[in-house]
């Protein structure tokens, strides 16, 4: 009808009139329908927050570098690594072997080598589970005729399993990701431990509580963090839906398990004593709480969903803001491998940050929907995309959080969540105690194995906070 003239318009009848008019509304309605549905259907994990499990390995875009042509694997040449020699008093035990005649005439040979070759063999033995009766006995008093029988030494647990079992079979669980009649088959068959599921999850709550003053401990260390990176993915508890949130601070992390992705989340594990930076992304339940720092590696997702959108208005804007992105990144990478100072990156990303919030204020005035919608709380709270050059120690990204997330995101996959608040205990408590041995450089069995020890002695654990 835009490309009517009005002359022809008028010969039209009103009702008629009325009836193009119903049809132009209804295929604009389709249009913005179609474009809405396009854009969704073009999300992928480069381009918006979709995880990139979600992508198909084969969907993936070719690499950029060129094939060379090689096969995969090591290529001729290549510095040859293999395992080193243990010294031979390590060895269980060392066999001799000497020849007897010589390969070419058959003369008997004698003597020994004084440098022979070294072939070692590594073995595991046999697995035989250790067990210890305690016979208590009751003896009956000569003089009163009253019984009293023998106690359990300090430490001697009530239950069938010690403390390194108890260990093995919460990390099995919570760190190699195996499900309870996983556990129980490999106790079986593998360290000829008689095992059932049943047993699994009373070994599993006997963890919960060994572990969880360790857990207390580093969820009240949070307030007084001055920098944590926050993330949060969902999950299953039962039939609820779920958040696994995830505090990342410099030398520990803290999971929880919550049925809800509300601030109050927040506000019962930072309370109003945290006044720290948060790396997050754009959520807005994290306005509210300390000094966010936005990461840069979800805006950049987002600018290269501008750059993929059919509008050229908004597909401009978005080249213009990742060019500046990429320019960001660079400086920060040499920063932060030492090719310039700190003082250096400032300054040369004084110009980048007058640049990308101009161009920020361009979106929130050019009358498009799709940039109003983005631009506009960028810009109002940009303060929030600067603070890493404002606060030192603070990353641009939120990707500390992000890697922490990435093995619980693992376990969600395999086991669709846990089936009580037990078990949220359970799965939040040994990915804390799993991840912080990690930063930490502990091992996490050894770790846990003291923790069971002291928790069956009615000991205080090993504390998990450094300097403690």
């Amino acid at each position: 009808m835009d490309r009517m003239s009005p002359e022809l318009w008028n010969q039209i009848p009103p009702a008629a009139q009325a009836i193009f008019l119903e049809m132009a509304e209804t295929i604009a309605r389709l249009e913005r329908r179609v474009a809405e549905l396009e854009a969704r259907l073009n999300k992928t994990p480069r381009n918006s927050s979709l995880p990139p499990s979600t992508e198909h390995p084969h969907a993936k875009p070719a690499p950029k570098k060129p094939k060379s042509g090689n096969k995969p694997g090591g290529q001729p040449g290549h510095p040859k690594y293999e395992r080193a020699l243990i010294p031979v008093e390590q060895c269980t035990r060392v066999v001799p072997l000497h020849p007897s005649t010589c390969r070419r005439c058959g003369e008997p040979l004698a003597g020994s080598d004084p440098e022979p070759l070294r072939h070692q063999v590594w073995e595991i033995p046999e697995i035989k589970p250790l067990v210890t009766e305690y016979q208590l006995h009751r003896l009956t008093c000569p003089g009163c005729s009253i019984s009293t029988c023998g106690q359990l030494p300090p430490g001697v647990p009530q239950s069938q399993a010690g403390p390194r079992l108890v260990a093995l079979v919460a990390l099995l669980m919570g760190c190699f990701k195996q499900s309870k009649r996983r556990v129980a088959l490999f106790l079986e068959q593998v360290l000829n431990q008689p095992c059932s599921a049943g047993w699994v999850v009373k070994l599993q709550d006997q963890a919960t509580a060994a572990i969880q003053p360790s857990y207390q401990e580093l969820a009240e260390q949070l307030p007084s963090e001055g920098v944590l990176g926050i993330d949060e993915s969902p999950t299953k508890e039962a039939r609820q839906n779920s958040w696994l949130w995830t505090f990342v601070a410099g030398t520990y992390t803290v999971f929880a398990l919550r049925t809800t992705r509300a601030a109050t989340v927040l506000q019962e594990l930072l309370s109003d004593a945290f006044r720290g930076v948060v790396n997050c992304d754009r959520a807005k339940m994290y306005w509210k709480i300390g000094r966010p720092q936005w990461c840069w590696a979800h805006l950049k997702r987002d600018f290269q969903a501008l750059i993929d959108h059919p509008d050229r208005q908004v597909k401009r804007l978005g080249h213009d803001l990742m060019r500046l992105t990429r320019e960001l990144f660079r400086h920060w990478s040499r920063c932060r491998d030492g090719t310039i100072t700190r003082r250096g990156m400032l300054r040369l990303m004084q110009p980048i940050r007058k640049k990308i919030d101009s161009l920020l204020l361009r979106g929130v005035f050019s009358g498009n929907a799709k940039l109003i919608g983005m631009c506009e709380p960028l810009y109002d709270h940009r303060d929030w995309l600067w603070t890493f050059l404002d606060v030192e120690g603070v990353e641009p990204t939120n990707n500390a959080s992000e890697r922490a997330l990435r093995p619980a995101v693992i376990w969600r996959k395999l086991s669709f969540g846990t089936q009580s608040a037990k078990g949220s205990r359970f799965v939040e408590a040994i990915l804390t105690v799993v991840e912080t041995c990690h930063r930490q450089s502990r091992n996490s069995f050894q770790y846990l194995t003291e923790v069971i020890q002291a928790h069956f002695a009615n000991q205080p654990p090993p504390s998990l906070v450094l300097g403690v």
